[in-house]
C-alpha cells in the first residue's frame, strides 16, 4: 500500500519563565558572552512550580489539532517523544490523551531524544501506509531543566524545555508530505550523551552505587559525530527522496548548537537566509526544538508556504532521523 500522507497542523507551546544567560551568573561562574560564544545561546524557557512537560505537551497538541481541523475522537494514535514526562508510567501520550479526550486513540512513548520527533514521524508514516491508521498525533515535549546539574556550567546552560506537536493524516488529494524518511542510530557511541535512572537494589542483596539523574554529555565528540555524519545522512535522505538539494526550500535543523547548524550550512551548501534557527531565545529544547523552530519560523515570516523541507535531528543513543517534508499553507 502506497497511502499519501498530509501534514495537517503543527503546534508549539513553552513556559512563561525565562532565564537570561546573566541570570544563570547567579548561580555558576559563566557570562553571557561565554554561553553565546560557543552556543549562540542567549535565553530559554524553563518550568516553574507545578509546570510540566505533560502540560505542555497538551498545549502544543491542542493547537496542532485546531489547525488540522480533525476531530479528536479520531485519532488513531498519540505518539509522545519525551525524555523525561511526568511520570515513568503512565506514559506521557496516555496523559495527554485523557486531557485532550482523545478516547478512540492507542499511545505509546519513544526514547529517541533529540531526534523523536522525526523517530515519530518514522514510526507514523509506516502505521499509516500500512492501513493500520488513518490519523495520527506525534507530541515532542521536554522538560530537560528538571534533570540538570544547575552546578556544571557545560551542560545547564544549553537546555530549554518546550514541546512541539504535528498531526498527520491520509491525504485527499494523493500528494504526500512526508517524500522520504531515514533513521539510523550509533548505540555504541551512547556514551556521549547519557542521563541515568536513580533506583535501589533490593535490601537482601549487594547494593549498588546509585545513579544520579542528571543529563551528561561530551559536547565535543558530539559535535565531531554531527559535523562529520550528519551530512551525509542528510544527502542519503534527499537523494532517497528523488529530489537534488537545490529543489528543497529550508533546512530546519535541530537546534543544538549554532555552531553546528552553521557548519551544517556550510558543507551542505545552504543559503543561510534558508537555514530555520531559534537557538538564541529557546536553547535546546532536545525533541521540541524542530517544531519550534518551524513553527515560529512560519509565524514570523521567514519561511514562506508552501515549501519543501528537511528536517533533521540528532541527540543522545546515538540517533539521527531526518525527513525531507511538503508543508502546506494552513499548517501554522
Amino acid at each position: 500500500m502506497n497511502i499519501p500522507i498530509r501534514i495537517a497542523g503543527i503546534g508549539f507551546q513553552v513556559p512563561e519563565t525565562v532565564i537570561t544567560n546573566d541570570d544563570l551568573t547567579k548561580i555558576i561562574e559563566t557570562s553571557d558572552e561565554w554561553i553565546k560564544t560557543r552556543t549562540g545561546i542567549e535565553k530559554r524557557h524553563v518550568l516553574s512550580g507545578n509546570e510540566s512537560a505533560v502540560e505542555m505537551g497538551i498545549g502544543a497538541a491542542k493547537k496542532a489539532l485546531e489547525k488540522a481541523k480533525i476531530d479528536v475522537e479520531k485519532i488513531d494514535y498519540i505518539i509522545a517523544a519525551a525524555s523525561l514526562g511526568t511520570h515513568i508510567y503512565p506514559s506521557t501520550a496516555c496523559e495527554i490523551q485523557a486531557a485532550i479526550g482523545a478516547v478512540n486513540a492507542a499511545c505509546f512513548d519513544i526514547t529517541a531524544a533529540c531526534s523523536g520527533l522525526i523517530y515519530g514521524m518514522g514510526i507514523s508514516r509506516g502505521l499509516i501506509k500500512s492501513g493500520m491508521a488513518k490519523n495520527i498525533l506525534i507530541v515532542a515535549t521536554e522538560g530537560l531543566s528538571r534533570c540538570l546539574d544547575w552546578n556544571d556550567r557545560a551542560s545547564c546552560v544549553l537546555f530549554g524545555d518546550g514541546a512541539g506537536a504535528m498531526m498527520l493524516t491520509v491525504s485527499d488529494d494523493n500528494q504526500d508530505d512526508i517524500i522520504a524518511v531515514d533513521l539510523k542510530a550509533e548505540g555504541h557511541l551512547g556514551h556521549f550523551i547519557q542521563m541515568g535512572t536513580p533506583g535501589k537494589n533490593c535490601p537482601l542483596v549487594e547494593q549498588n552505587d546509585e545513579a544520579q539523574m542528571f543529563v551528561k554529555m561530551d559536547g565535543k565528540e558530539v559535535y565531531k559525530y554531527v559535523v562529520t555524519k550528519l551530512p551525509n545522512y542528510i544527502e542519503e535522505c534527499v537523494e532517497k527522496s528523488g529530489l537534488k538539494m537545490s529543489d528543497i526550500d529550508y533546512l530546519v535543523p535541530h537546534q543544538a548548537n549554532m555552531r553546528i547548524i552553521e557548519a551544517l550550512e556550510k558543507r551542505l551548501e545552504f543559503n543561510p537566509e534558508n537555514v530555520i534557527s531559534n537557538i538564541k531565545d529557546y536553547a535546546n529544547t532536545s525533541a521540541a526544538s524542530i517544531p519550534i523552530a518551524l513553527v515560529e519560523a512560519v509565524e514570523s515570516g521567514k519561511m514562506k508556504l508552501p515549501c519543501s523541507a528537511i528536517l533533521t535531528g540528532f541527540g543522545a543513543g546515538m540517533t539521527v532521523g531526518t525527513t525531507v517534508v511538503r508543508l502546506r499553507e494552513g499548517i501554522v
